[in-house]
């Protein structure tokens, strides 16, 4: 009876183990996606400007930003609105570096005149130097560069209607069109200039550094399943 009764305790503590074990794992791969996608809420008191075919201008509102793919050296960046239902637009961007990081969001903004909307220009994570420079259709790229008298990132205008389309995962065609179409930059003169005299590229060495929402989870579930299971062994030992 006694065996019985301790094989049967062993066996729901392995369960309970297990399962908080499991929990613990999923909860660090959940932040660890929340990191990964850099998904962001920021709420805009006037109306903004984002790439778009022709001059797209959103209302004043919450919006969220998330990156959809992050594994070369351009990102795909959607625009979603607050509760994510709706897909205003996908944005291919290029890495730009930042001597200085927050612990806010960031947004920077082409300046524009008193009462038009502001084009946007790039987005900082908190924590990362390296932010999302946008990159606009070359027509309206040639109008916002006179405009802001800056150098502007512009694509093809017949690749910019992809922007615009419902794409989910970075396999599909509209996102590898961004991500392989030649990329310029265009100055307030309106002549061509390569990407690298606007954006500032990260340093040669950075050190890594993993972000502190998938840090110790799994260790100290792992842990804690070893010292349970110690505790379960001196007991039954001491009731013997």
């Amino acid at each position: 009876m006694f065996a019985r009764n301790l094989s049967k305790s062993l066996s729901r503590a392995l369960v309970l183990a297990f399962s908080i074990t499991v929990l613990c794992m999923m909860v660090s791969s959940t932040a660890s996606a929340q990191s990964w996608n850099k998904r962001t809420s920021v709420t805009f008191s006037a109306p903004l400007e984002i790439p778009g075919v022709g001059a797209q201008v959103l209302p004043a509102g919450t919006y969220v930003f998330r990156l959809l793919d992050s594994q070369s050296d351009r990102h795909i960046v959607q625009i979603f609105n607050k509760d994510e239902s709706h897909l205003y637009a996908t944005i291919l961007a290029i890495p730009n570096y930042r001597l200085q990081a927050t612990d806010k969001t960031v947004m920077t903004f082409a300046e524009r005149a008193a009462g038009e909307p502001q084009a946007i220009r790039a987005w900082f994570y908190p924590g990362d130097n390296s932010g999302q420079e946008f990159v606009y259709p070359k027509k309206r790229a040639v109008e916002l560069a006179k405009i802001t008298n800056q150098p502007v990132l512009y694509i093809p205008d017949e690749v910019a209607t992809n922007i615009v389309a419902p794409v989910k995962t970075p396999t599909e065609p509209p996102v590898i069109a961004l991500k392989e179409v030649p990329l310029r930059a265009v100055k307030p003169t309106g002549e061509d200039v390569a990407v690298t005299e606007v954006v500032v590229p990260p340093p040669p060495v950075q050190v890594a550094r993993l972000p502190k929402t998938a840090s110790s989870l799994p260790l100290l579930a792992l842990m804690g399943f070893l010292c349970l299971s110690v505790g379960i062994s001196l007991r039954a030992l001491c009731a013997r």
